[in-house]
């Protein structure tokens, strides 16, 4: 797996979040007839938050984005996206599972959804995630926080 590191996102990082958003999502969203160019560019740009997105660099480049948003009792995870000579390395499973382990930390509970047929599904399974609803769209997880096993027993010795 390639060398990877997060870095808090700027507000200056928008557009290229937002063209990454339109590369990756082209396909799902051709295939369930909902590609508008114009419009998944503005949906990330209505919804992006810097302060709860961090951007996914490999060799010092900008490879991809993830945010993270505190919403009442849980975390929504979006705006996963990775670039495609990117994906298929380990590198989308590293951050995640990175993220994750904060949210077990926290006890949060983790809410996501992921269009319709899309291969991200099987990530997101692979971690946890469970499918709690679906629209003709969407497809809406959660994953309750991992607990640890609790300390083992300390036996006298004694029988």
């Amino acid at each position: 797996m390639e060398d990877w590191g997060l870095r808090q996102a700027a507000a200056t990082d928008v557009e290229a979040v937002a063209e990454l958003r339109a590369l990756v999502l082209r396909a799902d969203l051709e295939r369930l007839g909902r590609y508008d160019a114009q419009r998944v560019r503005q949906r990330l740009r209505d919804g992006f938050d810097p302060a709860h997105t961090w951007v996914i660099e490999t060799g010092g480049a900008f490879a991809g984005c993830v945010a993270l948003r505190p919403a009442g009792d849980c975390h929504w995870l979006e705006h996963f996206y990775l670039a495609p000579d990117r994906q298929g390395g380990g590198i989308g499973s590293a951050v995640l599972r990175e993220l994750l382990e904060r949210c077990d930390r926290a006890a949060t509970v983790v809410r996501l959804n992921v269009l319709r047929g899309s291969p991200a599904r099987r990530l997101y399974e692979r971690h946890g995630f469970t499918m709690r609803t679906e629209d003709p769209v969407d497809v809406f997880m959660t994953r309750e926080p991992s607990r640890p096993n609790p300390a083992p027993r300390c036996r006298s010795g004694r029988t």
